[in-house]
């Protein structure tokens, strides 16, 4: 039987689901969601702690009925120490932690693919090919960086 692939979702993926400012990629996300069950899911506690200081309770509510049935990835020392590295390499900007954790929960973890929508920090080349650097240097499996369009 066929290894199902383990699939990180940042919070920009779920937030979007509630999104109606951009339709096209809200209906991506929802193509995506429709084909979940092919996957193994999991989001971290980064993401549920940015699901708890959504500042519109009803919002915070449908987001976190969304990832309840989703594996959620701890933050260990192994993650803050690559997360650093790949700030201080550049990967993502020095005022954005979360957004390294996301990427070094996921890769830590042994996740296939990190989806977001986060092209700022996130889903960029210079993002892809740093990180890709540090894992390689520090002997760590890598992962595919990309939007959930591009997975399907």
């Amino acid at each position: 039987m066929k290894r199902k692939l383990r699939v990180y979702l940042d919070t920009s993926v779920i937030s979007v689901l509630f999104d109606e400012s951009n339709p096209e990629r809200k209906l991506l996300t929802e193509s995506f969601f429709k084909e979940i069950g092919n996957f193994e899911i999991s989001i971290s506690e980064i993401t549920v702690a940015e699901i708890e200081r959504t500042p519109d309770p009803e919002l915070m509510s449908k987001m976190k009925e969304v990832v309840a049935q989703f594996s959620v990835l701890s933050l260990t020392d192994d993650v803050e120490w690559i997360a650093g590295e790949y700030i201080r390499h550049g990967a993502v900007p020095e005022g954005y932690p979360e957004d390294a954790y996301h990427i070094a929960i996921a890769v830590i973890n042994g996740v296939d693919c990190l989806l977001s929508w986060n092209f700022k920090h996130i889903v960029r080349r210079r993002t892809r090919d740093i990180v890709t650097m540090v894992n390689t240097l520090n002997n760590y499996r890598q992962i595919q960086i990309m939007t959930p369009a591009e997975l399907l």
